[in-house]
């Protein structure tokens, strides 16, 4: 009898080890499956700040080609999932904070001849909801800057064409609208800008300021009219602390944090001009929850005590080659030939790459946006969650 009991003990302790390992093992991949009585569903779109996963090394912007090389992905899912960072966006986040089942699948991976990755995407979607947003992406349309002789055909994708998608999703998926989901912003328009470094007398940054916000103002009304009542727009972070354009501005031309203090003020005056669009918005859609999720804020804080987040390197990019104050080569980016391997502790560092942020900078961020109540997020949004649980505004 004593055997027995003994030799039972043993095969439970077995099967609670197995359990044990397997969960470990599913949570690098998958959240939680914990219920929300907030949102099932959230649809996401933007630039390489929020893609999980529509680029690919062949399809990725000038110069950031390598995304589905090592090491990206290195620190949480220890692969290549196409994210631009060592782990999770803050997209990522946000599906965590929900309490999501799995992170918002990529709507390329849907888009298969193959009928039953679609049907799989589909009964994802059930739950989680789909990711639109594209690495170099741009607000305004890839035809004008073809028309200006400036577009590179990688990544030919706007905001409008996101719309599309999202469009094309409804139909396949057999939604009329999803009123009750979570819509998601990222940051878009800094793709836009980018472009005006090399032609600021034909395309002035003021012009490009115009036309990006009022694509974006056009997207976001597309979004209501199809539906959406709870959207949350992201304005742009301090595209002038970015290594990139650290690298390739005057020494002469920063702000009092450090950063490049031209692109830093087309940022803000970028974000300014998109808040009162969004007033706007608001005032013509009493109906819906139009929240801002103020980037630029949040990115400010860190730059300006970075070591209260826990960073050390501000500037310094963690996989990159070059050396010297910025470690930085736009020749040789994260994951180039001779490029797979990064800083040992990636927590220490804003910048992953050059231009995108690390799995540390997108967490802290995301707690800024979801639990900083409205400094960083307004309303905030955990007013958001209330007033969807309670089926308002």
């Amino acid at each position: 009898m004593a055997t027995t009991t003994a030799h039972n003990n043993r095969l439970l302790l077995a099967l609670a080890v197995a359990v044990a390992l397997i969960a470990a093992a599913t949570t690098t991949t998958v959240v939680a499956a914990a219920p929300s009585a907030a949102f099932r569903r959230v649809y996401a779109f933007g630039d390489s700040f929020t893609d999980t996963g529509n680029t690919h090394s062949t399809t990725g912007p000038y110069s950031f080609g390598y995304v589905s090389s090592p090491p990206y992905g290195a620190t949480f899912f220890h692969r290549s999932t196409n994210r631009y960072s060592d782990g999770r966006l803050v997209v990522d986040f946000l599906a965590e904070k929900l309490k999501l089942p799995a992170y918002l699948p990529p709507y390329l991976s849907s888009n298969s001849t193959q009928q039953q990755q679609q049907q799989q995407q589909q009964q994802e979607d059930d739950v989680v909801g789909v990711n639109f947003a594209v690495a170099g992406a741009t607000a305004i349309e890839h035809d004008f800057f073809a028309r200006n002789n400036l577009s590179i055909d990688v990544t030919p994708q706007s905001i409008l064409t996101e719309l599309a998608w999202f469009d094309d999703h409804l139909r396949r998926s057999n939604r009329s609208n999803a009123a009750d989901a979570l819509f998601w912003v990222g940051e878009i328009g800094a793709n836009d800008y980018a472009y005006t470094v090399v032609a600021r007398d034909t395309l002035p940054p003021k012009l490009v300021r115009t036309m990006a916000v009022q694509r974006v103002t056009t997207f976001v009304e597309g979004l209501l009219s199809r539906g959406a009542k709870y959207v949350i727009v992201q304005g742009l972070p301090l595209t002038g602390c970015l290594p990139l354009a650290m690298s390739l501005a005057r020494a002469d031309d920063r702000d009092n944090v450090g950063c490049v203090a031209s692109v830093n003020r087309q940022s803000y005056a970028h974000n300014r001009r998109l808040l009162a669009a969004l007033h706007g918005l608001r005032q013509r859609h009493p109906g819906a929850v139009i929240a801002y999720a103020d980037y630029y804020a949040a990115h400010l804080a860190v730059m300006r005590d970075p070591a209260r987040y826990g960073f050390a390197e501000r500037f310094r990019t963690c996989c990159g080659s070059g050396g010297g104050d910025y470690n930085f080569d736009l020749f040789a980016t994260c994951g180039s030939p001779g490029v797979n391997t990064a800083c040992a502790r990636p927590a220490q560092y804003v910048n992953w790459d050059g231009v995108h942020m690390t799995e540390a900078m997108y967490k802290v961020v995301a707690g800024m946006f979801f639990q900083d109540g409205d400094s960083y997020c307004r309303p905030a949004f955990s007013d958001l969650l209330a007033m969807k649980a309670q089926g308002k505004p």
